[in-house]
């Protein structure tokens, strides 16, 4: 007995316990440890010769006793396993580029599709139409195997790799094609040289000087600026960043005190122009939250103020989720807020009266006087505050045409106007000059006007009678249609009878051309059955559909066996 448990404990020696340490030697590797961390005694190195951090805790360096108690402490059991780690592709591995139509197949494989012939797939899969007579028996008639692809298992770095699957060889093509191109360009240029050499239009000197500055590409220190001294040969690789004509934003203004300019992002977003007085529409910039509070920035501005407000009172409105259901509201909203103002007003004047003060013109008309301040010189200039605004018309002004010198409109005679320049009353004709000014102001008539008669002055009408005249006006023009209708409904009804008819017996005709054509098809087989996809669809007209309800056969009809007798 005693010989067996000592084979069977010699038997498992790798898992017995270590041996308890002393109270000397425990002391002794604390002080060690203390040592280490303090930086005096050197770091304890693992079985890799790596060295180990002495401040890691002792229960992630040292290995477990039930593994392998003989080893010295390490961390190779806290680094990843590689029997545990997934396996990705490699960096080589990528997708196959191109088919390989070289190898054609004339033969039946074992194994392959009995339809197609391709060993790709087995007859049951097989996408090709039906074969009379399959590639098994024929022989012929191969189909080629599909392109299988290379299942690819990427990890997080190479599914974002934007050369993933990049060939080098492709670069190295374009490097070599490039430099076939620069040794011909130098080709050229050097028999190019030799022949002005021989004819003698080139001297040795120049030809050396040429020699040595092969390279065409020049520093940008050493090009002249175009258009001083400019030389076809050459070629310039100096840029123009920006076109010379555009002002740049922060020469706009150079008082120091007006809109900022940021250099980093070249913005400014306030008007430069703001505190010269000058109108935001007429200057060229206008500074760039001019043009982003433009269009419907702002209503979509005040929208998503609304939503936010009306969510703080309980409305679930949201300006992205639901923009259809906040703009309703929105407008019924305005609606109201403006019928709430009306009707606040309305009962105030009530109240307290007060209506004639807020019909009465402006001051300015009352008085002909405002309370802009204006100082002006002895000569008329304006010194302080603005000058009266000129009256713009979107007519251009002063266009002399056919010789004029002066407007047409510049002479007035007769309640007719005309050219000052030839006091002529007929607008586009041609200036005649002081001889025209004498034959207009003879006593002689122009032929039209002595024709047309003299006519009455009417006075002009108010608002109310202009619109009783319409209204009259627009019920004698009911009645005459009213009148017409009546007239041509009774000869109509009856022509329109007789088209009906002939349409709707040319639809019966049709529909029984139809059913014929359906019947035949449905007796082929569906192999044989020719394409109705191609057939151009239309909308049924009014008589077609009448066709289609008179010969439709109802199965709940009693008498619909004796239809065919």
């Amino acid at each position: 007995m005693t010989e067996q448990t000592s084979v069977s404990t010699e038997g498992i020696v790798g898992l017995d316990e270590p041996k308890k340490m002393t109270r000397e030697d425990w002391r002794k590797k604390k002080e060690l440890e203390e040592q280490r961390k303090l930086g005096n005694a050197p770091a304890e190195v693992d079985e890799e010769g790596k060295d180990i951090n002495p401040h890691i805790p002792q229960y992630i360096s040292s290995v477990p006793w039930y593994i392998d108690p003989s080893k010295r402490p390490t961390l190779k059991h806290q680094r990843p396993q590689s029997e545990n780690e997934a396996q990705y592709s490699a960096i080589g591995e990528w997708y196959k580029r191109g088919v390989q139509e070289s190898t054609v197949t004339t033969k039946y494989r074992k194994g392959a599709c009995e339809n197609c012939g391709a060993m790709t797939h087995k007859k049951k899969d097989c996408l090709e139409r039906p074969r009379k007579v399959g590639a098994k028996f024929t022989g012929t008639g191969i189909a080629p195997d599909e392109h299988s692809q290379v299942q690819l298992d990427l990890d997080y770095d190479g599914k974002r790799d934007r050369w993933n699957g990049y060939d080098p060889e492709e670069h190295e093509r374009i490097v070599e094609e490039y430099a076939k191109v620069d040794l011909a360009k130098r080709t050229l240029k050097a028999q190019k040289l030799q022949d002005e050499l021989a004819s003698g239009k080139l001297d040795q000197t120049e030809w050396e000087h040429d020699s040595e500055d092969e390279d065409e590409d020049k520093y940008a220190d050493d090009i002249d600026m175009p258009g001083q001294n400019f030389d076809s040969k050459r070629r310039i690789t100096v840029r123009n960043l920006r076109i010379r004509e555009d002002t740049a934003k922060y020469l706009r203004n150079l008082d120091p005190n007006s809109a900022y300019y940021d250099p980093k992002t070249r913005a400014m977003r306030e008007n430069p122009y703001s505190n010269t007085g000058m109108n935001p529409d007429e200057v060229g910039y206008a500074g760039d939250n001019f043009a982003r509070y433009s269009g419907d920035t702002i209503t979509m501005a005040q929208t998503q103020l609304f939503a936010w407000e009306a969510y703080e009172r309980g409305s679930e409105v949201h300006l992205q989720a639901d923009p259809t259901k906040l703009e309703l509201l929105h407008k019924s909203f305005k609606v109201k807020k403006e019928d709430f103002k009306e009707e606040q007003r309305e009962s105030i004047l009530e109240k307290y009266g007060g209506q004639k003060h807020l019909d009465a013109p402006p001051r300015e008309l009352l008085l002909a006087q405002t309370e802009d301040y204006v100082e002006y010189s002895r000569h008329g200039a304006v010194l302080k505050g603005l000058e009266k605004a000129v009256a713009r018309s979107k007519y251009e002004e002063d266009v002399l045409i056919n010789n004029h010198t002066c407007v047409w409109g510049s002479y007035w005679k007769d309640g007719c106007w005309g050219y000052k320049c030839c006091h002529s009353m007929v607008k586009q004709s041609y200036c005649t000059g002081e001889a025209g000014i004498g034959i207009n102001n003879s006593e002689c008539v122009p032929f039209e006007e002595g024709l047309t008669e003299p006519q009455e002055e009417e006075q002009p009408k108010s608002l109310l009678e202009m619109h009783r005249d319409k209204m009259i006006k627009d019920k004698k023009k009911k009645k005459k249609s009213k009148k017409n209708k009546k007239r041509g409904s009774d000869s109509s009804d009856s022509e329109d009878e007789e088209k009906k008819k002939e349409k709707l017996k040319r639809a019966l005709d049709a529909e029984d051309k139809r059913v014929k054509h359906i019947e035949a098809i449905m007796q082929l087989d569906e192999r044989k059955r020719p394409y109705s996809s191609l057939q151009e669809v239309k909308a049924p007209t009014e008589e077609e559909m009448e066709a289609f309800r008179m010969k439709r056969c109802r199965p709940d009809d009693p008498m619909a066996s004796f239809l065919g007798q």
